[in-house]
């Protein structure tokens, strides 16, 4: 059992108005009257910037449910939580609670500079989050989160050649409406959320939301001896919302939202990893490292945005304006463990000692993104449906690199300056025409013109000044997609999808341990998609399913640490890909309803003069070797490719009384062995992992109040999630399990 079991009080109160996707596990339950007729709603989407069924859309994409992120994220998982819960998504990170790493189909990108670019778009209700810190907004508050698989090169553009997650928030009604949610369980974890809107006058209506995460300090350092000293954080959220509606032919909706972060930065666990396998050494444990360099992590952002939207007989305009701004200071012993010439308190861990220090911080003083996007489309009732549109992207960043001597009282001994100045727009339009009640033909276009202007210089370092450094790339581009969907009942199609998509350069410049910066050149994908989508005649069944294929030129990727300590931007000539997908849902009974979605995925590296330093810590390279001693990774997977992954939620509900249940709710998810770099090894590899969760509880007043006990990683799986391969086998390391109670209750 965990050392701290804590009990305590949830509250939660869920929109009561109508909602666009599909009748939920929590519906479905709700009260024995509606658990007799249940089945499933229309899912709405806007994948296409556009309001349409999901079943219509000929797209490979999930739909995630606000319920099942409130089941998943009890336990303060944050984003990240959406890891293996759609086919084919993967999600890490180096950071902590901040800065995720995500990826699609095999594809994403493991550079953990500040400005690193990422080939998975996520779009936080139309404003696209440029940079990783921005990406790791907590989710709360949320009508659903949409995953769409495969390139979006015509609707989204630069850098989304994977794919793209869309946010979209709860918006403002005229109802009053609201929520509540509490809960407390094991070491400290904590997690208040609560909501509430409706008319603020004849025109106008509000929203406010706020989310507040705690978990205490649970990780001892037996370096220093000080108990619950590392893994604790506070995170907070809000977001005010005000929408103005005096006719249908004109709305404006405001947001405002923002952030706060303190807490731990990611904890690293050095020599945490058995020379020759992918497991823990022996006697490892989770709840205590040996560290004598310092851990904080501080982070502040906010935003705001405004949509306009006028409608003109059977045409619409649409603009969108947005604003994100970010800061954070994020410091942690890298190396994770400490030197052989000091003494810890307990000098009995001799296996975390390291052949030298690595004590780092990034500092984020200055990250600005304006965003602004025109939209004209016509009715979507015609059978020609077009839109066409302008985007503007303006990105200025600054960042600082720190290194700190640990062994003479953590003075600076490092500093390194970068600044990046991004400006990238577009002009793109798409078409939908239906030939016939049975084949429908979609395609777009879209021209894209990318600069960037990198300067990078060190004035404190092992090595003395270098720089300033510099680099300018430019491209322009076309992207699009060709897609037919070919009717076969009422309640199935089948489509083929033809799409690409680009990734402007990326520049990396963290040059504490280095003389020189890398710059990418443009990558570009060309994806062929074929897909099925089905729901039974009574509507308590959907199954939709794909295969896909892909061909990537100049992918970029990211050459990490390693014996030349040296960060780098690479370009592999060519990258295949290839695997299949499927997303079901059902209610097997009136009262039992599951969810079920997996996917494979094929991932290759062809560029056989490619290669790269191994690891300087110690581990058994499995590639072959060229005359410099780097590893030559022609034909290895890419990393944090998972080849397997699978979801399954299950809810049964038991009727009690005139308007209360009892009930059971599960969700599993599972994803094969990950590499964690582009060389593959014995040891940085993570072993298949299996992770549950379940909550068990009682609703009443027609599922307006609820109280439930739930845990999450159930069966205290411990695994390695990450690694550091520079100078010892450091490892990171999954949370342990959550029990704890909830209770919430709906205006």
């Amino acid at each position: 059992m965990p050392r701290r079991l804590a009990m305590a009080l949830s509250i939660t109160t869920v929109l009561a108005a109508g909602t666009a996707f599909a009748q939920d596990d929590t519906q479905a339950s709700q009260a024995p009257s509606k658990a007799k007729s249940a089945t499933l709603e229309t899912v709405t989407v806007t994948a296409e910037k556009r309001t349409e069924d999901l079943q219509k859309v000929p797209i490979s994409m999930t739909v995630v449910t606000a319920e099942k992120l409130e089941s998943f994220g009890q336990a303060g998982d944050g984003v990240l939580q959406l890891a293996s819960r759609a086919p084919s998504v993967y999600a890490e990170t180096s950071y902590g609670r901040e800065f995720p790493r995500f990826y699609i189909r095999g594809l994403g990108n493991s550079d953990f500079d500040l400005n690193a670019s990422q080939p998975v778009s996520m779009v936080y209700d139309d404003i696209v989050q440029e940079n990783p810190i921005l990406k790791g907004f907590p989710l709360f508050d949320l009508e659903q989160v949409e995953v769409l698989r495969g390139p979006q090169g015509t609707l989204f553009g630069r850098n989304s050649p994977a794919g793209v997650i869309k946010f979209e928030s709860r918006k403002p009604t005229q109802e009053t409406e609201g929520y509540a949610r509490v809960s407390y369980g094991s070491y400290g974890t904590a997690n208040a959320e609560a909501a509430i809107g409706g008319k603020l006058a004849s025109n106008w209506s509000g929203r406010v939301s706020a989310l507040a995460q705690h978990r205490d300090g649970w990780i001892d350092n037996d370096y220093t001896g000080k108990k619950d000293d590392l893994g604790g954080y506070n995170d907070r959220a809000v977001r005010l919302q005000a929408l103005y509606k005096a006719t249908d032919a004109f709305d404006a909706l405001v947001n405002v939202h923002a952030r706060w972060l303190d807490g731990s930065a990611m904890v690293n666990r050095a020599n945490s990893i058995t020379l020759g396998g992918d497991q823990f050494v022996p006697g490892f444990d989770r709840d205590s490292v040996s560290q004598d360099g310092r851990n904080k992590q501080h982070l502040f952002t906010w935003g705001s945005n405004v949509h306009l939207n006028w409608h003109f007989g059977d045409l619409n305009f649409a603009s969108i304006t947005g604003l994100e701004r970010a800061t954070t200071y994020s410091l942690g012993d890298v190396d994770g463990g400490y030197d052989a010439s000091e003494t810890p308190a307990k000098a009995t861990f001799t296996n975390r000692t390291t052949p030298f220090y690595s004590e780092t911080a990034d500092a984020l003083p200055k990250d600005r993104q304006i965003t602004q996007e025109f939209r004209l489309s016509n009715d979507s009732s015609e059978r020609l449906k077009w839109q066409v549109g302008t985007y503007y992207f303006d990105e200025d960043i600054a960042i600082t690199n720190f290194s700190y001597d640990t062994l003479n009282n953590h003075v600076l001994n490092g500093w390194v300056n970068q600044s990046q100045r991004t400006k990238a727009y577009a002009l793109f339009g798409s078409a939908d025409y239906n030939f016939t009640d049975t084949f429908d033909v979609r395609a777009g276009a879209r021209w894209s013109h990318d600069k960037r202007d990198f300067k990078a210089d060190r004035t404190l370092g092992f090595t003395g000044p270098v720089g300033p450094l510099t680099s300018d790339p430019t491209d322009a581009r076309w992207s699009g997609d060709l897609t037919g969907t070919w009717q076969l009942s009422n309640n199935s199609n089948v489509y083929a999808r033809i799409a690409n998509g680009f990734r402007a350069p990326s520049v990396q410049g963290r040059i504490n341990f280095a003389n020189s910066i890398s710059t990418a050149k443009p990558e570009t994908i060309t994806s062929y998609e074929f897909g099925y989508k089905s729901t039974s005649d009574d509507n308590k069944i959907r199954f939709n399913a794909d295969v896909y294929k892909y061909n990537m030129h100049n992918q970029q990727l990211t050459a990490v640490g390693g014996a030349s300590n040296v960060t780098q931007l690479i370009n592999a000539k060519k990258t295949e890909g290839y695997g299949a997908e499927f997303d079901l849902e059902a209610y097997l009974t009136p009262n039992f309803y599951m969810t079920a979605g997996g996917s494979y995925n094929h991932t290759e590296l062809k560029d056989r003069d490619l290669s790269i330093a191994p690891c300087g810590g110690g581990c058994t390279v499995l590639d072959p070797l060229n005359a410099s001693g780097n590893a030559l990774i022609n034909g290895n997977t890419l990393p944090n490719a998972p080849k397997w992954i699978g979801t399954w939620t299950a809810r049964y509900g038991i009727p009690y009384g005139e308007s209360g249940e009892f009930f059971v709710y599960t969700d599993w998810n599972y994803r094969s062995e990950v590499n964690f770099f582009l060389y593959d090894s014995e040891e940085f590899k993570s072993k298949p992992f299996l992770e549950g969760g379940v909550r068990i509880g009682y609703n009443w007043d027609f599922g307006k109040r609820e109280v439930a006990l739930y845990g999450r990683n159930i069966t205290n799986k411990k695994v390695i999630t990450g690694g550091i391969d520079f100078n010892n086998r450091t490892a990171f390391v999954n949370d342990p399990r959550i029990i704890g109670v909830e209770f919430r209750a709906e205006l």
